[in-house]
């Protein structure tokens, strides 16, 4: 199969403010995106990807290292490329980088125009109603006036939610992967504990960690086991670790004993080394407040009224973080305002990174899926008798 090859970041600065649901404006910012393929003559070809947590506008293809020769493959690489699911052959895709993140768009270590010092814990909270309207922009001048499809998985699926409440006229299709409505208390509860664990941590220094030359690196380790475990399925770390000794033996301290350990502390120790603290904070508290329904006494299927996009949400069996359950509530939500909308729970063991892997049932249902969005758009795609299998597949039933 082809792949992108080496690719590289653009950037685009906005001088005009961006008013935040807080009531506070983020002024003059910069947003950092990537773009696949060639946008066709009508602009009718676009998709958007957007990021979860931890990941960024590199969505697919490789970063080179010069000095290094280091590859830096893109997050979702095994979903996005030519011949791929999302096949950039037939789509012109972007990944953009949301403002907050810690990977080229603004956010709290950039320097604050006002005091001329790196933001800190004065970046403002953003939500992902915020995320959308600053992908709105870029959107506008990259000249797309409506996607094909807007995608995420996790977090970014509550992006493409948002697209499709937001902006109904433009979002054509809206793919929401191993995502949810709103977190569970269970979820916030666990956000609450990896954000302690940064703000306790003694080099966090009230969030001006920056001008001490420190990094709160013991608080984002324990943030990042914590997500970690809520990221992968009991059966999977059982297949993966059991109670596996690293040693062979019981070292009657407080140590590594077990793999599980090892690898839960080499994944603490990796995160700490390239994502930033305060943009941690940001967004969990992004994911915390996502509530489309809050404006509608709870009622998700009076926020979804004026979506015109047609759906695919696919769930994983093994996700307990955003579980099935969850997905469902979506899908009869949009099922009672009578949108099209496909459905795949696929057994899966991976807990909820099950998103990022390469299940074949998984791959060929959003292959599917956008062979309907390309023949809808006029493309050289697959005819009605090759694509009308896939809402039988789909709806009512696992994959």
């Amino acid at each position: 199969m082809k792949t992108l090859g080496i690719v590289s970041p653009l950037s685009m600065h906005f001088a005009t403010p961006l008013p935040l649901q807080s009531g506070a404006l983020l002024n003059d910012y910069t947003l950092v995106y990537e773009t696949y393929g060639q946008l066709n003559p009508d602009g009718s070809n676009a998709v958007l990807v957007c990021h979860a947590l931890n990941a960024s506008h590199h969505v697919a293809g490789v970063y080179l290292d010069a000095d290094t020769g280091a590859r830096t493959v893109g997050w979702w690489d095994n979903m996005v490329g030519p011949g791929k699911p999302l096949d950039t052959d037939k789509f012109f895709v972007i990944g953009v980088n949301n403002p907050g993140s810690c990977f080229g768009s603004t956010g709290p270590m950039h320097t604050n125009a006002a005091s001329g010092k790196p933001y800190g814990a004065d970046f403002p909270l953003l939500t992902v109603e915020d995320w959308v309207h600053a992908q709105a922009r870029l959107a506008d001048a990259l000249g797309v006036r409506c996607f094909a499809a807007v995608m995420g998985g996790s977090l970014g699926g509550m992006q493409a939610l948002a697209w499709s409440m937001l902006y109904p006229e433009r979002v054509a299709n809206c793919v929401v992967i191993a995502s949810t409505p709103t977190l569970s208390a269970q979820n916030i509860a666990f956000n609450d504990v990896a954000r302690q664990s940064i703000l306790t941590d003694p080099n966090f220094h009230g969030g001006d960690y920056y001008a001490h030359k420190v990094v709160p690196k013991n608080g984002l380790r324990v943030a990042r086991m914590v997500g970690h475990i809520t990221y992968l399925s009991d059966d999977d770390m059982a297949a993966k670790f059991g109670r596996d000794l690293r040693d062979g033996g019981y070292q009657f301290g407080y140590g590594v004993d077990f793999e599980i350990e090892s690898y839960l502390r080499y994944q603490g120790d990796k995160f700490s080394e390239y994502f930033d603290a305060n943009t941690y904070l940001i967004i969990t508290k992004a994911l915390d407040y996502f509530d489309p329904a809050r404006a509608f006494e709870g009622d998700l299927s009076k926020a979804f009224a004026n979506i015109t996009a047609k759906f695919l949400v696919v769930s994983f069996t093994t996700d307990w973080r955003f579980s099935p359950a969850r997905s469902r509530e979506i899908v009869q939500a949009l099922v009672k305002n009578r949108h099209q909308v496909a459905y795949a729970e696929i057994d899966a063991p991976h807990g909820h990174d099950a998103f990022l892997q390469d299940d074949a049932r998984y791959m060929n249902v959003v292959r599917a899926y956008y062979e309907r969005v390309w023949h809808d758009i006029g493309g050289r795609g697959l005819h009605d008798s090759e694509t009308g299998g896939l809402r039988a597949e789909l709806v009512g039933g696992r994959a």
